[in-house]
């Protein structure tokens, strides 16, 4: 079984090795930055399940890095602040933030949250996942594998195509505009136009055939993954 991957994001290396000693005891593989910036980048690099970020960091706050983070991933946040009035609390849920939790706290009580914030954002409808295979109806996605099988047969997808569906996947009912999907897929020093999205998209919906329904074009903005049907 693969491991839960977590980015932990804070400037203190004293609470960063507390949380991962922790979570690591729980097999966990947790990858760490000490501010907005390099957390950022290692988005650009891994998949995440959760980020954990603490708000008082240098360079970047945790307020700006959750907004950049919003730009490109629906990956679940919870963040980590000394402060705990209400009005921090609404701030932060409205820039997209999943949880919040006050320091000090035990690990135990990180622990539950991220639990719960992790099974809620898997708990999409019509979707189910099992270590490191999510299944849509008949549609199937290894992860580990990066194969893709429609209704039993294995999908001739190209590289991008798999890394469009993936970033798709990971961002369930967000709508995605072309240029988040250019940066999140081609890179931010990509040079092509939009139009490479939109023929990405198409030649993706070909390979997924009856499953191309699961792509809804939301006109004059980009794309969003919508999976509907029975559990």
């Amino acid at each position: 079984m693969s491991k839960v991957k977590v980015l932990l994001v804070d400037d203190e290396e004293r609470i960063r090795e507390m949380i991962k000693e922790y979570l690591s005891l729980e097999d966990y593989e947790v990858s760490e930055a000490s501010d907005g910036l390099e957390a950022l980048e290692l988005l650009k690099q891994h998949d995440y399940a959760i980020v954990i970020l603490d708000v008082m960091m240098p360079k970047m706050d945790g307020w700006s890095t959750c907004r950049e983070i919003r730009k490109i991933s629906g990956v679940p946040v919870i963040m980590l602040t000394a402060r705990g009035e209400e009005y921090d609390k609404l701030f932060g849920f409205e820039l997209g933030v999943d949880d919040y939790i006050v320091k000090p706290f035990s690990p135990k009580e990180l622990l539950a949250r991220m639990k719960a914030v992790i099974r809620r954002s898997t708990l999409v409808q019509g979707i189910t996942v099992s270590d490191n295979r999510l299944q849509i109806e008949g549609l199937v996605i290894e992860f580990d594998s990066r194969n893709v099988y429609v209704d039993g047969n294995l999908a001739d997808l190209t590289r991008k195509e798999y890394e469009l569906l993936n970033h798709f996947i990971k961002n369930p009912n967000m709508v995605l505009t072309r240029e988040q999907l250019l940066n999140a897929v081609w890179g931010y020093d990509f040079t092509g136009e939009d139009r490479t999205v939109d023929t990405h998209v198409k030649m993706l919906r070909d390979s997924l055939k009856e499953y191309r329904k699961f792509i809804v074009t939301v006109w004059g903005t980009g794309y969003k993954f919508e999976a509907g049907g029975k559990r």
